[in-house]
């Protein structure tokens, strides 16, 4: 039987993906690898609260006031990844499950990655990430989507 190898992008994005188990958000697991032009991976992330306090913030998409849904308080994957690197992020990759956000594509920007490699773009049409495409274009950052990859995992 051959045995199958899997390319970088498949390796980093599975990295991504392991790391999105991570999160408790009931509705989006989102996880992060950054890589340096070596193929090191530098950073990792998952979507979270702060200091991993899971307990004592709202996961809700919805509420009657902001501060009672997940959205005023959860860090991002590509943001945690990032707090969590351990090198410059100077010309790094950055691979994500999800397109980041425009919060996200700032501080991407702000820190020196220079390509964004994404699995999914469920919110391609919203302003927000219209916006976050428009801080990679005119920043020259380059942004593909990975074509589905199906690897299996047994934990």
């Amino acid at each position: 039987m051959e045995k199958k190898i899997i390319n970088w992008d498949q390796y980093f994005m599975a990295l991504t993906k392991l790391s999105a188990l991570r999160s408790k958000d009931p509705n989006t697991q989102v996880g992060a690898c950054i890589i340096n032009n070596r193929k090191r991976v530098i950073g990792l992330g998952y979507n979270g609260m702060p200091s991993g306090n899971d307990l004592d913030f709202p996961w809700d998409r919805e509420a009657e006031s902001p501060k009672e849904t997940k959205y005023a308080y959860v860090v991002h994957a590509e943001i945690n990844a990032i707090l969590n690197s351990i090198t410059s992020l100077e010309n790094a990759t950055l691979y994500t499950s999800l397109f980041p956000c425009s919060n996200c594509a700032k501080t991407i920007v702000q820190s020196g990655i220079k390509e964004i490699v994404y699995f999914q773009d469920i919110y391609h049409d919203t302003e927000d990430a219209w916006i976050a495409r428009k801080i990679f274009k005119d920043s020259f950052v380059k942004t593909r989507k990975l074509e589905e990859i199906k690897i299996t995992l047994e934990l």
